[in-house]
């Protein structure tokens, strides 16, 4: 996807070689036309799953999320970092560790919105260590949904949650894979 790697190459900003900052477009500040074309992409590589229903994590993942389902046109979740007063009945949740953020988290989701009958796609803004997708895929399985595949825009491939996911049997598709944050300078592979 050109426009995404693009993107990253002019507003990115990597701060370490483990480190890719895209809060000029991604997720603190967001790119409606960008996201359009990530949900537009998503949804043409995901079209033939039979997707019921699409789950993420706030609050970096909703806008492509979104996008996605919009096109798709199914419903979308995201799972809650933050309890609300709202969100009381039994919980699906997982534990979640951030790298980025070097924290744990539990993210939540309602049981009322996933179902045994529902395929559901994961959308992420990031794949690193897979952590984020291990929660979520938890979840879904808390459920007794079943996981379609998940569509990452931006995996660090030189981490391991690709291969974790792969060997776990799970379609992944990455919008942009960056093979390497070294001297400063984001790699794709191609």
């Amino acid at each position: 996807m050109e426009a995404l790697h693009q993107k990253i190459r002019e507003q990115g900003i990597v701060l370490s070689d483990q480190v890719l900052k895209v809060d000029a477009f991604l997720n603190h500040q967001i790119d409606p036309a960008l996201m359009k074309l990530i949900g537009d992409e998503f949804a043409a590589l995901f079209k033939d799953s039979g997707i019921t229903k699409i789950v993420t994590i706030e609050a970096s993942g909703i806008a492509p999320a979104i996008m996605t389902g919009l096109n798709l046109g199914v419903p979308v979740i995201f799972a809650r970092k933050h309890q609300s007063l709202t969100l009381t009945e039994n919980l699906l949740s997982a534990t979640v560790y951030s790298f980025t953020k070097q924290t744990e988290s539990t993210v939540a989701i309602s049981p009322r919105h996933l179902t045994s009958s529902d395929r559901v796609l994961i959308i992420d803004d990031f794949l690193a260590n897979g952590k984020a997708s291990q929660a979520l895929i938890s979840i879904i399985k808390q459920a007794g949904a079943t996981v379609a595949g998940l569509g990452i825009v931006i995996e660090k491939s030189f981490q391991g949650g690709r291969a974790e996911l792969d060997a776990q049997g799970y379609r992944v598709e990455s919008l942009a894979r960056v093979k390497s944050l070294a001297g400063g300078v984001v790699t794709f592979i191609e």
